[in-house]
């Protein structure tokens, strides 16, 4: 099989486009969460912002949602406010104002809504992310924030308050690659949060997997195919994430290590899985269909645009409803 041309049609039928009523309704519901936190904090708080993968263009249709980073003034909470009461004054606010249409949870280092699945049976999930500035009336200057830990993030205890990051210099740090490089770096990162996402309930980040393949670019020369590029990324990963010296800088904080954001065992799992993975796909190319799966809901309506299917005589099954 031509490995490269499936990892292609996999990206295709993963573009977030393709759930464009879906985006709609969580850019909407993250604009109302937003006006609600600005209405609810007033000058106490800095303009909240989108982050994570929309923010990155690295977002897939089987599993995204939207972070919304809120940042705080330092004085917001009182002279001596602690991050922790920033978190839970947050959580307060969200649990009491939409209790009644979304589960709302205490996550790592943000507040999870999940809001019910509407008329259509979609459902909608925003992460809000509270964060302090790290200079009493520098954010605007410096961008820095502190984070608090709700609960044990990797080797990060919970209670913690020393999670110091710059969240626009992270979505900055693919933003200004080479052109050509971005490209493939974002097409691989994509596929790593396909193969994430059909894995269930990983441990890793795909922050954890954005960093560490930009790190293997930034380490390697990297040339080929689609497929040589990331049988490098996972050899990468398979062969030094485990490395007691491993680290992995935070473009928004060059003392923050994202390594510690997984355990030791974390680690050995995420190794195991690159080795395992690339030794099946060797066996049996086959086997990549399996790792990186085609978005079978898009799958019949790519094959059609591309000439297969179409008047073949052979029937083309109607596509998934369901969405992730």
């Amino acid at each position: 099989m031509d490995k490269s041309k499936h990892l292609e049609s996999v990206i295709r039928t993963h573009q977030i486009t393709k759930e464009q009523q879906l985006l709609d309704k969580h850019i909407q519901k993250k604009n109302e969460v937003k006006e609600a936190l600005e209405e609810k904090y007033g000058s106490n708080i800095y303009p909240p912002f989108n982050s994570g993968s929309y923010a990155k263009n690295t977002a897939i249709n089987t599993k995204f949602d939207f972070d919304l980073v809120s940042p705080f003034k330092r004085n917001a909470f009182g002279s001596n406010g602690t991050l922790e009461q920033m978190y839970n004054d947050v959580y307060d606010f969200l649990y009491d104002k939409y209790k009644n249409e979304a589960e709302v949870k205490k996550q790592k280092v943000s507040i999870g809504l999940e809001f019910y699945a509407d008329n259509e049976g979609d459902v909608i999930k925003i992460d809000v992310v509270p964060g302090r500035e790290f200079n009493l009336d520098q954010y605007k200057e410096d961008e820095n924030l502190n984070l608090y830990v709700y609960y044990r993030y990797g080797n990060f205890n919970s209670g913690s308050e020393r999670i110091k990051t710059n969240i626009n210099a992270q979505i900055n740090n693919i933003k200004d690659r080479a052109t050509k490089e971005k490209d493939s770096i974002r097409k691989i990162i994509r596929l790593l949060k396909i193969w994430k996402a059909n894995k269930g309930n990983y441990p890793t980040k795909s922050f954890f997997l954005e960093l560490i393949t930009i790190k293997t670019f930034d380490n390697n020369e990297i040339t080929g195919s689609l497929w040589e590029k990331l049988k490098t990324v996972l050899e990468y990963i398979r062969d030094n994430v485990t490395n007691e010296n491993f680290k992995l800088i935070d473009p928004g904080n060059s003392s923050n290590d994202l390594a510690d954001t997984l355990t030791t065992y974390e680690k050995q799992q995420l190794s195991s899985d690159m080795k395992n993975m690339l030794e099946r796909i060797s066996e049996n190319e086959e086997n990549l269909k399996t790792y990186f799966p085609e978005n079978e809901k898009f799958k019949e309506k790519e094959s059609v645009k591309n000439g297969y299917g179409a008047n073949s005589g052979i029937p083309i099954p109607p596509p998934k409803l369901n969405f992730g």
